[in-house]
């Protein structure tokens, strides 16, 4: 698997907004005040990647009013590609997640009715030129419905004709899906043709509709996927290739908040891989970037730079 460090990534998912109480530590409830930030999956990951010097081009909706203005203006202001940004009409809504800044009991409350990201079209799939990217990342919550899951299927396609990798966070969120057999159906297909897999134990139970994801994974790594990594919290991950499978820990740290983790780890992880460092230097970059973050107000206002993260290793044992 090889990458082209001269080209961007692709990412295909979510970008929204994500409300803050503040002070830090106030309760939803008890608020007087809010800050604003970038938001979603997909576009927390772009502004991640490009922390540490990777360029990414974002694939999703937005609805064409002030809210989709706002999301457009974001992801420009971090340097990221908008254009395959698309507005669409303002009956459908951009996702607004009120977040806490607390670790304990906390509360992320998200506003996804009739939802825009998942207004994907096979139209702007076909638009792209994959020859452009040097990799297609998919963010998984793009799976749970019509028409985005098959936008998402078509893209993976178009990414396997221009033989350029491909990887999936699993990204499971419960809202969307209809029913329990299909989400294991939807994963399953898409992780057969992707080649780096990122999930944590709930994601890949899921994907198996079983409560033996890892041993689902340990299975799965037999085809085509080359690289999953089985991530389990508190107590670390597996690295899983075709030749073996090593378990890694987690840097410790005083967390003012759960949220963010995975997209910091996406991005310091895939930057990581892209500029040629081994498999497991990459988990430890992913893993520090993640680490930071949690210290931190916000998802995307959050991630660190390049050089914060090597500061952090150096001076942190894992």
């Amino acid at each position: 698997m090889k990458f082209d460090q001269s080209k961007k990534i692709l990412v295909l998912g979510r970008a929204g907004i994500d409300i803050y109480p503040e002070p830090p530590g106030t309760k939803i409830a008890d608020v007087n005040h809010f800050s604003s930030h970038l938001g979603g999956s997909a576009a927390n990951t772009c502004v991640a990647l490009k922390q540490h010097g990777v360029q990414s081009d974002l694939v999703t909706c937005v609805s064409d009013d002030a809210i989709g203005e706002y999301i457009i203006n974001k992801l420009e202001s971090y340097g990221i590609g908008t254009e395959h940004c698309k507005k669409i009409d303002k009956s459908f809504q951009t996702q607004i997640a009120v977040v806490e800044t607390i670790l304990k009991n906390n509360q992320s409350i998200l506003y996804r009715n009739n939802s825009c990201d998942l207004q994907l079209s096979n139209e702007m799939i076909e638009k792209i030129n994959y020859d452009e990217y040097s990799a297609l990342f998919i963010s998984g919550t793009a799976l749970s419905s019509e028409p985005s899951r098959s936008s998402v299927f078509l893209a993976s396609k178009r990414a396997i004709e221009a033989n350029i990798p491909q990887i999936i966070d699993l990204d499971y969120r419960p809202y969307n899906w209809e029913s329990d057999e299909m989400k294991s159906v939807i994963y399953k297909k898409i992780m057969n043709n992707v080649d780096i897999i990122i999930g944590n134990d709930l994601e890949f139970n899921i994907a198996d509709n079983s409560s033996e994801g890892f041993n689902f994974a340990k299975n799965l790594i037999k085809n085509k996927p080359s690289i999953i990594i089985y991530k389990k919290g508190e107590k670390g991950s597996e690295l899983i290739t075709k030749d073996k499978i090593s378990s890694h820990g987690v840097y410790s740290v005083d967390a003012i908040k759960p949220t963010g983790a995975g997209d910091a780890f996406n991005g310091g992880f895939i930057s990581s891989i892209i500029k040629g460092i081994s498999l497991e230097q990459s988990l430890q970059f992913g893993s520090a970037t993640a680490a930071i973050v949690v210290t931190r107000v916000g998802c995307s206002s959050a991630m660190p730079s390049h050089e914060e993260v090597k500061k952090f290793i150096k001076e942190n044992l894992i």
